[in-house]
């Protein structure tokens, strides 16, 4: 009863803060202390401050729900944010009034936010300038929303590890993920090979149906790949393989890799690690690396080859031939149901849920 009366209390000075500091009022999902999201976020509402100098004040449209938003709030991720923190690291807004000293952005732009651990998951935010990047309106809300994350990461894998020319292959599992499905789309787009590799279910031939129209050349079980003879007659040898999975998957795929080849790891859902064949490693020359797009972006803030990733993508959206991962939209206000679907461990479907804050 006294926790209920607390929490009441704080709302009403919530509310009434809101009222005093600022005519515009956010509602945001705030966390206290670590723990599964359903338990520990809370739907509250935050003053917002006017935009000074280089700040722009923007209204939120969508943000994903990404597992590493999940394991921040769990704790359980290298970034760890000082407490209270507003979840979510990705989303799409409209800038409603700016600073006057901000310089490319002007009301009614639509952003992507481009810094991470900013806090996505509310309504209105000030942000500073160079923490968001326009992006065209041609491009829909959704792929919008997840442009920060996903795209990023399948398009600098394909080129940051193996020079790829046209004709090459690359093998991946977990191949309907997000970053998966991005993958099939810009080796389709960039004239490569793909092969993807995902866990058996009882609507294998309809997944394989849409990996493939994606772009996947050939889509394959965990039970497939190993019994395959597709890279000795169909297909050369991958030169990349792409790992969100760990264990024994990881194992399957390094061992179709061409000498000299390399394995990005980007994930670990089996939380197993990478074994290393030995005679992998003397006989035919692979390499194994790691990938991580929030260290990739820190290190490439205002720089060309960031510049033309973006720009190479959004001309993709543009185009057609790239196009966001399948999604459902959610209200903000029913955020539990959203991150209780996310948490599900089968994941086969590979949707993805995006708080709508226009509801």
């Amino acid at each position: 009863m006294f926790s209920h009366l607390h929490h009441r209390i704080q709302r009403a000075l919530r509310r009434r803060c809101c009222r005093s500091a600022s005519n515009i009022c956010a509602q945001a999902l705030q966390y206290c202390k670590h723990g599964e999201p359903a338990d520990v976020l809370e739907l509250v509402e935050l003053a917002v401050s006017e935009p000074k100098d280089t700040e722009v004040l923007v209204k939120l449209l969508a943000a994903p729900i990404n597992p590493s938003d999940i394991n921040t709030i769990q704790g359980k991720y290298p970034i760890k944010l000082p407490l209270p923190a507003i979840a979510g690291n990705e989303a799409v807004a409209e800038v409603l009034r700016v600073g006057e000293k901000v310089k490319q952005l002007k009301p009614g732009h639509r952003v992507v936010v481009v810094e991470n651990a900013l806090g996505t998951w509310r309504t209105h935010a000030t942000f500073a300038e160079h923490q968001l990047m326009c992006v065209s309106d041609k491009i829909d809300l959704a792929a919008a929303a997840t442009l920060v994350v996903n795209p990023p990461t399948a398009y600098r894998m394909l080129k940051d590890f193996v020079p790829l020319a046209q004709g090459d292959c690359v093998i991946q599992n977990g191949a309907n993920s997000a970053v998966g499905q991005v993958v099939h789309q810009l080796c389709k787009a960039w004239g490569l090979k793909s092969v993807g590799v995902v866990r058996n279910r009882p609507n294998f031939e309809e997944l394989r149906t849409y990996l493939r129209v994606l772009g996947a050349t050939e889509v394959l079980t965990e039970e497939q790949l190993a019994q395959t003879d597709i890279f000795k007659k169909a297909l050369p040898a991958p030169r990349l393989a792409l790992n969100c999975v760990g264990g024994k998957n990881a194992s399957d795929i390094a061992k179709q890799l061409a000498p000299m080849g390399v394995m990005a790891t980007y994930g670990g859902m089996s939380r197993k690690p990478v074994m290393v064949s030995t005679s992998a490693l003397i006989f035919k020359n692979v390499s194994f690396c790691g990938f991580w797009i929030t260290r990739w972006m820190r290190d490439h803030v205002k720089t060309p080859v960031r510049e033309k990733m973006f720009t190479d993508l959004t001309k993709l959206l543009e185009q057609g031939k790239l196009k966001g991962v399948k999604h459902e939209m959610v209200p903000l206000t029913e955020y539990k149901a959203a991150v209780a679907a996310t948490l599900d461990i089968k994941g086969l479907v590979g949707k993805k849920y995006i708080l709508d804050m226009q509801c």
